[in-house]
């Protein structure tokens, strides 16, 4: 063991350093370094989970890309068709991407017997990624597709408890008819109801088979309003839709959900901001309780620093003592506030004790993302930025006087 660990070790290990007037001032620093963690661990992890909760959400009903023809108004439903046959869908060659169905929509007009709503039919086909689309599913099942057309579609629980209409139950839909004031209806089947939690899409959209917007657009069966594109990657989105682009004709476009949903992605961005707010103030916060923890002991053992002086030690050892105490230190709150904050962590996980407003994060409790070499790299960073803290207030061992500290005349 080396000198200078030796002596730190019997500083930490003394008794009566620990019963002196500058224990309560450790035992704060160690306080605010584990609180700072266990906010930091919290921030991180919440934010995260938040984040990707929200683009897995959008994503499973929008998919990642979308390809369709250019459109010059703000109209949601599918207005020109698209060939299916189109390289990228019947021989992709991209690694990145994992799935592609065919979709179409169409605004429309629900009415019951007391009340009627405005929505958009999401027409889907047999190549539906609904396994994706499974973990919404709260009640009864997706529609078939057999040979022929079916009125079987699935509401979302928000439209089924507004217009109340139950499984198993029939609804009337009107669908705008171009060049005529008669529109087109159908009477829809409720087989199934879902639950996104993105309250926009849940007041407005309903899913059933694709067929029935290509007779009524009078599509040909080959043709379909958009593809919708899910990549392996959610990070790679931005390249695979840039790189999509290049290679479909001139006069598809090929939108990314980030761009489709600009809104919602800038402020979920905003979530970066705020956590990496929050790691400075805790690291100076407990950087600074660090410093003045350091500053009391250095000065509760001006005697011990004169006897090392007089003994030949050199400034450099001194110091290294005195951080050494401060890395146990700080060690003993990490310790504490990784210990605290992933507890809260796996409580949250298996209780969802802190809930949310779903109706303003599309969650209705705090979704949290546990990893563990971002976990192993904050505590490395909060150890380096308050050991990087305290070696200049370590340089106050150096104006400590042997004579004035043993009091020799």
């Amino acid at each position: 063991m080396r000198f200078e660990s030796f002596i730190a070790s019997r500083i930490i290990r003394s008794k009566p350093y620990k019963n002196t007037i500058s224990a309560p001032i450790i035992k704060i620093s160690i306080l605010s370094i584990t609180m700072g963690l266990v906010m930091m661990i919290v921030s991180i992890s919440s934010g995260v989970g938040l984040q990707k909760t929200i683009q897995n959400k959008i994503s499973s009903f929008f998919g990642h890309i979308t390809i369709s023809n250019f459109q010059n108004n703000l109209s949601q439903s599918s207005l020109k068709p698209i060939s299916i046959n189109q390289e990228f869908y019947n021989d992709n060659k991209n690694e990145e991407i994992l799935h592609i169905q065919t979709v179409a929509y169409k605004s429309a007009v629900i009415t019951t017997e007391s009340t009627f709503e405005g929505v958009v039919f999401k027409g889907i086909n047999i190549d539906f990624n609904s396994l994706e689309f499974a973990n919404y599913l709260i009640d009864g099942e997706l529609p078939s597709f057999e040979d022929k057309v079916n009125n079987e579609v699935i509401i979302s629980e928000y439209l089924s408890k507004r217009l109340s209409i139950k499984i198993g139950e029939r609804f009337r839909t009107s669908f705008f008819k171009a060049g005529s004031s008669i529109p087109n209806e159908r009477n829809f089947k409720v087989v199934g109801i879902f639950k996104s939690g993105l309250i926009e899409f849940d007041q407005i959209y309903f899913l059933g088979d694709i067929r029935h917007i290509q007779l009524m657009n009078n599509w040909k069966l080959n043709q379909i309003g958009s593809f919708e594109i899910f990549i392996k990657n959610f990070d790679e989105v931005s390249n695979v839709s840039d790189n999509l682009y290049k290679n479909t004709p001139s006069d598809l476009d090929v939108i990314s959900v980030k761009d489709k949903f600009t809104d919602i992605f800038n402020w979920i961005a905003l979530f970066d901001m705020n956590i990496l707010v929050i790691i400075i103030i805790m690291i100076l916060v407990g950087g600074i309780n660090m410093i003045t923890a350091l500053l009391v002991t250095v000065l509760e053992k001006t005697q011990l620093i004169g006897i090392l002086k007089v003994l030949g030690s050199s400034q450099n050892s001194i110091r290294y003592i005195f951080l050494s105490n401060g890395f146990y230190l700080i060690s003993l709150g990490l310790f504490f506030g990784n210990l605290i904050g992933l507890g809260l962590i796996l409580f949250q996980k298996l209780t969802g004790f802190i809930k949310l407003n779903p109706e303003t994060y599309y969650v209705s409790e705090v979704p949290l993302d546990l990893n563990l070499i971002t976990i192993i790299l904050l505590n490395i960073g909060v150890m380096f930025f308050c050991l990087l803290m305290l070696i200049v207030p370590s340089y106050i061992i150096g104006r400590i006087s042997p004579t004035e500290s043993l009091k020799i005349n």
